[in-house]
């Protein structure tokens, strides 16, 4: 994928070395290479694949996955469509997941931020903006008042 970040060790990079190939037509064929396969279709197959899943897909059925699966996308298909951000913080907290939690459609440097405090460590930054800009946008915050998967307790509870 074309402008990805990543956040490893508490920082963030502009990852150039990404093998996975997003498929958002569910029909045959596939590219070569590690395939990001549309729900439906990953679970004629899944143990070969990464699984990406849309606003309406369920997290709860990906469960007994977890140990086989490399990543986990899951869609933004509009700015203003936030489901992504419940079920990333659903898979962290609630599923437990601990692989790759990447965020693909209509990312936006704004967004970022509040991507990565509900679990998001990989963004498939839209291809028409710049991700050297976008990496601004996980810089910006010091201090959260609420909780996240990043820091459970509030503001309150840290003193």
């Amino acid at each position: 994928m074309n402008n990805l970040l990543r956040l490893e060790e508490g920082g963030a990079r502009i990852a150039l070395d990404d093998p996975w190939t997003l498929v958002r037509d569910p029909e045959p064929p596939l590219p070569r290479g590690k395939v990001i396969l549309p729900l439906a279709r990953w679970l004629e197959n899944p143990r070969e694949h990464a699984v990406w899943l849309g606003p309406d897909d369920e997290v709860e059925g990906l469960e007994q996955w977890f140990g086989q699966l490399p990543l986990i996308a899951l869609d933004f298909p509009s700015f203003r469509d936030g489901r992504a951000y419940s079920q990333a913080y659903l898979l962290r907290t609630r599923l437990g997941w601990r692989g790759e939690l990447r965020a693909v459609g209509d990312v936006l440097r704004d967004q970022l931020s509040h991507m990565r405090q509900c679990g998001f460590d990989s963004f498939a930054v839209r291809e028409d903006k710049s991700v050297e800009d976008a990496l601004k946008g996980l810089v910006g915050m010091s201090v959260l008042y609420g909780r996240s998967v990043i820091e459970p307790r509030p503001l309150f509870r840290r003193r």
